[in-house]
């Protein structure tokens, strides 16, 4: 079992979203944290914020948890497109194509049905709701 003496967690509480957050820090060296400052937590900060984005953007628009598969080899199939969608989407913002993904998905399924529906109507207009006046008897 690991023994916690001699760490002093250092406690920073900024104000996001108009409310006072709490979080403590721990460094494995005493020493480290007389050079800890504001500073350093807001780097240590907006590290963790970005990973936490990482993992909205790959769940929420690159779906890597709705796959339903069994087996090594099929499981990473999806797990490998999700990853090579979510570093598509991040060079799509990184030379400015997209500020952000999310409207841009929305609209690219939008496209995409409307594009399958009038290519699957041709032809078929027959299959359109025939609406009739109606007849008081």
């Amino acid at each position: 079992m690991r023994k916690w003496r001699g760490f002093k967690p250092a406690l920073f509480r900024p104000s996001l979203k108009d409310q006072q957050r709490h979080y403590v820090v721990f460094l494995p060296d005493t020493d480290a944290y007389d050079d800890f400052r504001s500073t350093h937590f807001q780097t240590l900060h907006d590290q963790h914020w970005q990973i936490e984005q990482y993992h909205r953007m790959i769940k929420q628009l690159c779906h890597i948890e709705k796959f339903q598969v069994r087996g090594k080899v099929p499981i990473r199939n999806p797990i490998f497109a999700a990853l090579c969608s979510y570093v598509h989407l991040q060079q799509m913002k990184f030379v400015d194509m997209i500020s952000n993904a999310y409207p841009w998905q929305c609209h690219l399924y939008t496209q995409v049905v409307a594009a399958f529906v009038r290519n699957f109507m041709q032809g078929k207009q027959h299959l359109n709701p025939q609406f009739q006046s109606t007849v008081n008897a």
